[in-house]
């Protein structure tokens, strides 16, 4: 069976190491969200604080 070398290859080792702290990609992640968030409430306060001219 070529299905049982390929899967033993391609999983874990089976040791579970305890976690110390966020990984790279948890902080990155973070950090992706915060501009997200920043950009698009900069977004929506440009665009509702521009007023409609009186056409008068």
């Amino acid at each position: 069976m070529i299905a049982v070398p390929l899967l033993a290859a391609s999983g874990h080792s089976g040791t579970i190491h305890p976690r110390t702290a966020p990984e790279l990609s948890d902080i990155a992640l973070f950090v992706v969200a915060v501009a997200a968030i920043w950009f698009v409430r900069r977004a929506m306060r440009r665009r509702f604080d521009k007023r409609p001219v009186d056409k008068d």
